[in-house]
């Protein structure tokens, strides 16, 4: 009985610190990612007032033989307006490091694309993803994801 109060109440602190104002959409690419295989994410903006910032959230492994990692993001509007951007990410130090959190052979790190983004309309905005190196098959990066959080005044 000891064990299950001590669980429920752990339970309820971490609910409880959680923040309300942060989602995160996780795609796995299996450490196989194909130059064409576009990665696809919805945000619904709700509220046109507050900042987010959108955040990428990148998980790699030591199987990925670059420091950094190139991206072309299309940002669409509900109005269908596109803006496309091509990201290039630092992933490992000069010495060759990997610059990500967490334990084993998996790292994961948070890259910044808007900040301080104030959603000019209401609707669903598509955010799609596909890799720009050099190799028709990119190993090493397990997932890919979008993370939304407000932003703080």
């Amino acid at each position: 009985m000891h064990k299950v109060s001590s669980f429920l109440l752990l339970m309820i602190v971490c609910l409880s610190c959680s923040d309300k104002g942060t989602t995160t959409d996780i795609k796995n690419v299996n450490s196989k990612w194909n130059k064409n295989q576009k990665l696809a994410f919805k945000l619904t903006a709700d509220d046109t007032e507050k900042a987010k910032n959108i955040i990428f959230v990148i998980r790699n492994n030591n199987d990925y033989p670059y420091s950094n990692l190139r991206l072309i993001v299309n940002f669409e509007s509900p109005k269908k307006e596109i803006k496309t951007d091509t990201l290039n990410y630092i992933l490992a130090k000069p010495n060759g490091e990997w610059i990500g959190t967490g334990f084993g052979e998996t790292k994961e790190t948070l890259f910044q694309y808007k900040l301080n983004y104030k959603f000019p309309e209401k609707g669903v905005y598509n955010i799609s993803v596909t890799q720009a190196m050099r190799k028709d098959i990119l190993p090493g990066i397990e997932d890919l994801g979008v993370k939304i959080e407000s932003a703080k005044p």
